[in-house]
């Protein structure tokens, strides 16, 4: 076993020293792990993001991904090409074999679908296969459950078997004889070796190949965040300066900054740069992967070129030449036949002398296996698929230019109409669209890297760059403006016959539009996210990366983004948050996003090409630990940010540390911060004081309505509003038991000439006559700043009502004054100063309902009840409805018992009869609901569901609280001592009168009396 482990590290080595020491360097050094196969399976994670950066990367559990309920056997892992994949599957192998991790597993066998293509006309047993990649076990019974194993199949992608998961061949024994193909499906499917583990890599465009049911987590890797671009360059190159510099280029250079998020392309962009900027500081820089991979071409040819010596200009410029076309015939024709590895008869067989070869080390590199696995054959592979298909599309191009129409044939079905076009130019457009229909057809996504990188190459301005190379260059300029226009059609049609596009083709043609360099491309993004149609059908995850990438490559900032307005998962928003860095306003309320999701948008306020001005990121679980690293980026040079919201985000006060260093920054801009519906408390009000006084606060607008503050925080207020550098103009201070006490506190404060106060809502703050009289008599000392003064839903009383009015009187006052809903029972604490009576309406009961106690309590029963026919009965569901509507706010509770209660809150219009989920309270945009159970709360609305945590102790009172013109619907569990534990709250906008309603599982529901 020993001896196995060492066989394979040392063959990590060898193909990682020759592969991908550039990129792996980084990870190594940094210090990073990628993953465990317990990342892989994490059964706490159900979508795993692998991205380098990520905190779940470096969180292990070890040896408990098989501990699950229903075991996870298959992992697929999609990421585009150069994104890690290959590097991921040998880290792993490393760390297995020099024991840090997954030591559960006794065999691991990574058989890359590259090298099983060599062997695809063989017909073996699994048992002979695993003979053939790995003599060291023709000793060992794999099929005992002595061991356990894993199976890794990396690059589905580059796969040329026919994996038919239809077939009837069943395969049971490890012994029994089939082609390559039956044995990996019998494998995947779990006939052969049924506890064995299997990881699958694969770029995006292929990952459908496998069917879902057979993929039991599906994973991504997602590349480098905005700080690991930096960190990558840095490392990778030693000179300080020239590394600034070149950072300092790829982010003035908004595609190449977004295209960075891919390993691969930061290594060869630091070579690019590298040279480039040593050559010539005035140099144009590359905007497009074509572009980047030429001057990576170009640099390999001028670094041989030096190493050999050749002094003959011509001579040399003839023999680049012609190894280069050569290379490039070898990487068309095996690419066409679908190969990634080929043999030295295919290299002699385009003219290629393998010595030849090996002087372009850098692009065609030799690899020499074991004589197990190829039968001491050499086997011969590009550094990366990419460089293969980068010289395949140089090469079709080679051979138009050339008149070369043999290698054409490929696109013979659309190179017929070559006879009906007069010039070389509309070839070209033939060709080029014959690429473009070659590559939808193309199921597994092979040809798409290839047809980018043709109709980059296609351009004039690069033909100029392979001028040495190309034997003439022709003006093209017509042909791309046709391209252009014939891509778009494909895409304004993806949904039509007869390629009805996936996901992955339209981003590839979107994709495409970039290495052209289409100036209207902007536009058509901004079209798209404009016309709504994400709102009206399903947008998948994969889509969602798709928008993100291409909003983030618009040179044209989008004026808003709203998450919510996308019909997508969770999963998908997230997808959609690194758009954030190129729109002016981001609304992303309610997307249950982390404090891990404000690791990105703190990126982005911090990056040089940030133009986010307003920010909302209410109603999201965002934590301390969240909202802190989005301060962090508050204090950073480039952020504009100006609006914040972050309403309902779970925060106490532990963050205004860092949100008062935030504010007392020179660097920070926000005018405006919402904090509203957090536990900050007295504390945290004290700390953002400090903040709120210095000269370098900007604040003009601070809300913190229901944030648990008392009278005592007013004295921090009043302090603030005293101070010379204060330039509050508005200040929320809504929902919070300050009391009388408080405002007197606080009418120091406006009492103050430095107070520049212009709005100052109260509402709900427990005030009744004798705070009216503080108030008025402050605002009777300084009445020229104050224009409007929110009262309502206090106990002003009729005298405190009375004071404000003789204040109107004075023609130095222009104050507004709301004391509207007031009464008595504002001055009682929390949520029970907007109590209402409610009471069941009969007319709404099902007929297995029975109403009591005053039409006060409701239960399940199972003999019909004698009610009267009504139009506003429920029919076929067990739901009933209150008499009273809800205006203003409101706050009722509810005790519930028995197996299932629903509480809920509606429009009027929901409908009575029938059994389709327009009917089910909560199953539709008409209501919401929340679902009681002994062991679980459960949200409802649109027949989406979210799970809640249910407090301890547990109790089966619940109060519910509404704020309609705040479009606020917020549930609480209520303790025995009367403690409110909120359990949810969402954002709404209410357009029609709401009524509480209820539906019961054999249970009953009261109406509590709040007294």
């Amino acid at each position: 076993m020993v001896i196995l482990m060492d066989i394979i590290a040392a063959l990590f080595f060898f193909f990682f020293f020759f592969f991908f020491f550039f990129f792996f360097f980084f990870f190594f050094v940094v210090g990073g792990r990628f993953m465990s196969l317990s990342d892989l399976c994490h059964p706490q994670h159900p979508t795993i993001r692998l991205t380098s950066c990520r905190t779940n990367l470096n969180q292990s559990c070890r040896n408990s991904y098989w501990r699950l309920k229903k075991a996870i056997r298959t992992v697929l892992t999609k990421g585009v090409a150069g994104i890690g994949k290959t590097v991921c599957v040998q880290k792993l192998i490393l760390d297995w074999a020099e024991g840090k991790e997954n030591q559960d597993v006794q065999l691991i066998f990574p058989l890359p679908f590259r090298e099983i293509n060599l062997m695809k006309d063989t017909t073996l047993s699994l048992s002979d296969l695993l003979h053939v990649f790995f003599p060291e076990t023709k000793e060992m019974e794999i099929s005992s459950d002595e061991y356990k194993v894993l199976f890794i199949f990396d690059g589905l992608d580059e796969c040329r078997l026919s994996l038919n998961f239809k077939s009837k061949v069943k395969l049971c024994n490890i012994s029994e004889s089939a082609s390559v193909n039956e044995l990996l499906m019998n494998l995947i499917v779990g006939n052969l070796l049924a506890s064995a583990l299997i990881w699958i890599t694969s770029r995006p465009a292929a990952a459908n190949q496998i069917p879902s049911k057979y993929i039991h987590r599906l994973t991504e890797i997602q590349g480098f965040t905005e700080p690991q671009k930096e960190e990558y360059f840095r490392r990778r190159i030693s000179d300080e300066h020239q590394a600034s510099r070149i950072i300092s280029h790829i982010r003035r250079a908004r595609s190449l900054h977004i295209m960075c998020h891919i390993p691969v392309f930061c290594w060869i962009s630091s070579i690019v740069f590298e040279k480039l900027l040593k050559e010539d500081l005035s140099a144009e820089i590359p905007q497009t992967l074509t572009e980047m991979f030429i001057h990576f071409l170009l640099n390999q040819i001028k670094m041989t070129s030096q190493k050999y010596e050749e002094r003959d200009p011509e001579k040399l410029l003839q023999s680049n030449r012609e190894v280069i076309v050569k290379l490039a015939e070898v990487a068309y024709k095996q690419l066409m036949k679908g190969n990634v590895m080929f043999y030295e008869e295919d290299l002699i067989e385009s003219g290629i002398d393998v010595t030849d070869a090996s002087v372009y080390s850098g692009i065609c590199t030799e690899i020499f296996k074991q004589e197990s696995v190829i039968h001491q054959r050499k086997v011969y592979s590009f550094i990366h698929l990419s460089v293969q298909e980068f010289l395949a599309a140089f090469y079709l191009l080679y051979c138009y230019l050339t008149k070369n129409k043999e290698p054409l044939h490929e696109f013979r079905p659309s190179l017929d109409g070559f006879r009906s076009y007069r010039s070389d130019e509309d070839s070209l457009y033939v060709l080029l669209r014959s690429a473009v229909d070659k590559a939808l057809e193309s199921k597994n996504g092979r040809l798409d890297l290839f047809l980018r990188f043709l109709l980059g190459v296609s351009l004039e301005s690069n033909q100029r760059l392979l001028q040495d190379l190309l034997t003439h260059t022709e003006n093209s300029s017509e042909t791309i403006r046709k391209i252009i226009a014939y891509i778009k059609d494909k895409i304004k049609d993806m949904r039509t016959a007869p390629y009805n596009l996936s996901t992955e083709k339209s981003i590839n043609l979107f994709l495409c539009l970039l290495e052209v360099k289409d100036q209207t491309l902007s536009g058509e993004i901004q079209e798209f996210v404009k016309s709504g149609k994400h709102s009206k059908t399903d947008v998948s995850a994969a889509h969602c990366s798709t928008i993100s990438y291409m909003l983030q490559m618009s040179e044209v900032p989008l004026d808003e983004l709203n998450l919510m307005k996308y019909n997508t998962s969770d999963e998908g928003r997230r997808r959609l948050i690194p758009a954030v860095i190129n729109c002016r306003k981001a609304f992303l309320a309610g997307c249950n996003l982390t404090a891990q999701d404000c690791e990105i948008m703190s990126s982005a306020l911090q990056s040089s090409n940030t133009v986010t001005r307003e920010l909302d990121l209410s109603n999201n679980d965002l934590q301390d630990s969240g909202v802190e690293l989005l301060f962090k980026g508050l204090k950073s040079l480039n952020s504009h940010l100006g609006i914040l919201r972050l309403v309902l985000c779970n925060l106490t006060g532990q963050c205004c540390e860092s949100l008062s260093s935030a504010l007392q920054s020179s660097n920070c801009v926000l005018r405006e911060l919402d904090l509203s519906n957090n536990d900050l408390q007295d504390s945290g009000v004290e700390i953002l004081s400090d903040a709120l006084k210095s000269p370098n606060c900007k604040l003009n607008i601070f809300r913190l309505a229901m944030c648990n503050l008392t009278g005592h925080s007013c004295e921090a207020v009043s302090s603030v509003l005293q101070s010379s550098y204060c330039v509050l103009r508005e200040l929320d201070l809504s929902n919070n038991d300050l009391q009388d006490s408080g405002v007197k506190l606080l009418s120091g404060g406006l009492k103050s000439p430095n107070c520049q106060l212009q709005i100052l809502r109260l509402s709900g703050c427990m005030v009744t006559e004798e705070g009216c009289g503080y108030l008025s008599s402050a605002l009777s000392s300084n009445p020229s700043h104050l224009r409007e003064l929110d009262l309502s839903h206090n106990h002003p009383g009729q005298s405190g009502v009375q004071m404000f009015n003789d204040s109107l009187k004075d023609p130095n006052c222009s104050l507004q004054t709301d004391v509207e809903c007031g009464g008595e029972i504002r001055i009682r604490a929390g949520l029970q100063k907007y109590a209402c009576d409610l009471t069941l309406d009969p007319n709404t009961a099902n007929i297995h309902l029975i109403l009591c106690e005053d039409n006060r309590k409701v239960a399940h029963v199972k003999d019909h009840q004698p009610y009267p026919d009504h139009p506003d009965r429920f029919e076929d569901y067990l739901q009933v409805l209150c008499e009273e509507s809800l205006t203003g706010r409101c706050y009722w509770e509810v005790e519930w018992n028995g197996e299932e209660a629903n509480i809920s809150v509606t429009y009027k219009g929901i409908r009575r009869k029938g059994r389709s989920n327009e009917c089910v309270l909560g199953y539709n945009e008409k209501s919401w609901r929340l679902e009681c159970k002994h062991d679980q709360f459960t949200s409802w609305h649109k027949f989406k569901s979210t799970i809640l945590p249910v407090p301890s102790p547990f109790s089966n009172r619940v109060g519910v609280y509404v704020d309609v013109s705040a479009s606020t619907l917020s549930f609480y569990s209520v303790s025995d001592t009367h403690t409110l534990t909120q359990l949810h709250t969402l954002n709404t906008t209410f357009t029609e009168l709401l009524y509480a309603g209820f539906s019961l599982s054999k249970s009953s529901v009261f109406l509590c009396q709040i007294k």
